[in-house]
Parts: structure tokens; sequence; C-alpha cells
């Protein structure tokens, strides 16, 4: 029975785990958190959006120039292998009405405790508070909370470290600069699916910090995404947002700041809003207008107001111009500790089909310390848990044993 080391307790991690385990090898899991899954069970807080229904070719489109080289790992488990792989937990799952796929249960927690207890049957060994610092000797060397330093011996090693968002729940993207040392290329951690930064107006901020806007498409260049957004101290955050990250984020880090275009309706076109705002009764202040004839809350008028420095256009067809074209100038993106999730890592060329370091045969890789990214959705998790799978089959291949089920 060869042993094999799994550094990582997140979705990739003990995916890899599984598949080890299954076909007969001693796994143990390692992961320098006092617990194991913490990431996971916080997504699990919003319903935990395992993964998403829409078809194959749109899907893999989510991962950008990646998909091509992700295809194989998510063909080989892909999103209805995820939900029946949760059902074979326990967890039966669901398509919402935006297309993702949710456990009913509608958080982690079951999930977690039921993989768990499976992995236990298969003789998974579970140790934590250790960090891993490099090899030594060709052993994978782990530096305990107490300082001392420990290696463990082993036939093969499955990395599955995350990358570096929220660093509190245990991914702190450290790995970087101990895989750079052995001369892997590894591409910069930015941020993604994360919030943007608007130079508010005390006035705006003071009275909308913390307000939603609900659906509402933002346009960049040839982009757009529609979703809500939720009005911070310091700029936007959420899904509308969130899915103009990359193209944000690289464009501001190229140019400096770059304005974005909001429409407030789009589900109405210029006539149509025109029309609705001509009505009302005589003597109606500018937000009851708008209130009434388009449906805008306090915070889209609010947002129309910043827009325009305070002052709003009071004919009806400049008003419906300006609701589908509200103009916003974004500053820069949210700390990488802000972000659900980050962009960059290993690059693809630096690992062979099944995931292992080219550049360090016997040690594989898996998750989001690979370089990828993709929208909140389910796609971020699908691909943990198919690149999870992949490195641990990977790992039977390379040790020898019974294909994993």
């Amino acid at each position: 029975m060869s042993e094999v080391i799994v550094v990582g307790a997140g979705p990739a991690g003990l995916m890899a785990a599984d598949v080890i385990a299954s076909a007969g090898h001693a796994v143990t899991v390692v992961d320098h958190m006092p617990t194991v899954g913490r990431k996971f069970l916080m997504a699990g807080r919003g319903g935990l959006n395992l993964t998403h229904s829409e078809g194959r070719d749109r899907f893999l489109a989510r991962y950008g120039a990646a998909g091509v080289r992700l295809a194989p790992a998510i063909d080989a488990f892909p999103p209805e292998a995820l939900r029946a792989f949760a059902r074979d937990l326990g967890e039966e799952t669901f398509v919402g009405t935006s297309g993702r796929v949710f456990p009913c249960a509608f958080k982690a927690s079951p999930l977690l405790r039921a993989w768990l207890a499976r992995l236990d049957r298969l003789g998974v060994t579970r140790r934590t508070r250790l960090r891993w610092i490099g090899f030594a000797d060709g052993r994978p060397l782990f530096r305990k909370s107490d300082g001392a330093e420990e290696t463990l011996a082993c036939d093969a090693v499955v990395l599955a470290l995350g990358g570096a968002s929220w660093p509190r729940l245990g991914s702190d993207g450290g790995w970087t600069a101990v895989l750079a040392g052995e001369g892997v290329r590894i591409a910069p951690l930015r941020p993604t699916n994360c919030g943007f930064e608007v130079a508010w107006s005390d006035v705006f901020r003071s009275r909308f910090e913390g307000h939603p806007l609900k659906r509402l498409a933002v346009h960049f260049r040839d982009l757009v995404s529609v979703g809500e957004a939720m009005i911070t101290a310091d700029g936007l955050e959420g899904g509308a947002i969130y899915g103009l990250s990359g193209p944000l984020r690289d464009a501001i880090a190229a140019e400096g700041p770059v304005d974005v275009v909001v429409d407030l309706k789009p589900g109405m076109t210029v006539a149509e809003l025109e029309t609705a705002l001509s009505g009302g009764r005589k003597g109606d202040s500018l937000s009851n207008r708008l209130r009434k004839g388009a449906g805008l809350p306090p915070p889209a008028i609010g947002l129309m107001r910043e827009a325009t420095g305070g002052t709003l256009p009071s004919a009806a067809a400049e008003l419906a111009a300006l609701i589908k074209s509200v103009g916003l100038r974004i500053t820069a993106a949210r700390p990488l500790e802000r972000a659900i999730s980050s962009a960059g890592g290993i690059l693809l060329d630096e690992v062979t089909p099944d995931f292992m370091l080219k550049r360090l045969p016997g040690v594989f890789v898996a998750g989001e310390m690979l370089d990828w990214e993709a929208p909140t959705g389910g796609f971020l998790l699908q691909a943990c848990f198919s690149t999870g799978k992949a490195a641990g089959e990977g790992v039977v291949a390379r040790l020898g044993g019974p294909a994993a089920h």
C-alpha cells in the first residue's frame, strides 16, 4: 500500500483524497488550520452554489482561455457527476431559476460532515495545524504551530492549497514562494469576483452604504453583466460587478481608472421609459416620477444624482436616457484578501495532463492554486472538484491500483 499526502483540506484536496483512498492507498490529509473545509463552509452561508446546469460549451467558456486545458477534467467529472456525488453522500440537489445548482439543505455543513465520515471509512487520516513549507530530502516539510518542523514520508503528494482570497479561512498564497523557489512558473495572484472602488460623495455614502441595487446591467466596453449590486462605503460589489471583475481589474492595472455604464432598467427601452415618465400627476416631485413611472427605489435615484453631480434633468426623454446609461468611474479593485476568489497561480503549462508538476515528479496540484479564474455561479467549486478528482486519478495511475469510482 502506497502512502500519499494531500496538503489542503478544501474541496479539491478532499476529492483527491477520496479518489486515492478509494483505490486502496493510505492517505493523510494535512491542513494548517485547526479544522478542515473552512472556506467551503463559508461558501455554504450563501446557499452553497455547487455547480451550474448550463450546457458544456457555454460552461467551459466561463473559464476563458483556461477552459481548453480544464475541459478534460470537467468532462470526466461534469456537473451531473458532482450532483450524483452529493446524492451518494445523502444530499440531494436542485436547479434554481438562474440555472445554479444547490443542495436542498442549502448549506455546506451536512455535505461536509457526510463526506468526512466517508473519508473516515476509507481510512483517510486527517492532521491539522501543520503548515507546508517545502520539501526536505524529497519529503514534504511542515511547520507545527509550536514552530517545530516535521517531514512526512510518502510516495506521492497532492497540493491543493487554494488561492489567496479570504486568507483567514486558510488560503493565504504562501505556497507561491515555495514553488517558485523550485522553478515552477506562477502567474501573480490577483483578486477576482471582487468589489471595486468608486469615489462616492460623502452625502451618497452616508445615505446609501449597505443598500442593494436590484436587477441592473453594468456595461464595460463591449462586455455586459446583469445582476444585482451592493453599495459599499468605497464602491460596489455583488454579482453584476463580479461578472466583469477580470476585465476591469486588468484594464485598471494597465490604464488606471476606467468608466462603466450602469443600466438601471435593463428590461425596458429608452422609449418605454420615456412614455412611463411622461405620465404621472401634476406636481409630483422628480423622485416620485422616477419611483412611480420607472419603478426606481431611492438608491437607484441616488446613483443617478451621484453621476450627474446632484442635478437631474426634468425632461422625460433625458431622464429615460440617464436611467439607461449612468456613468461611473471605477478607480481600483478591492484587495485580494476581500475577494471571493483569486486569479493567477501555477501556469497550466507547468503541469502534465494528469495535473502533476513537470518539475517535481510525484507532486500533483489541483484547485484554485492553478492559473484559471471563473465567475461565481458554481463554476469555481466545479473546477476545484474536477481538478481534485483528476489529480487523484493521476496519483492512482502513477502508483498503480484500480481506477477510482
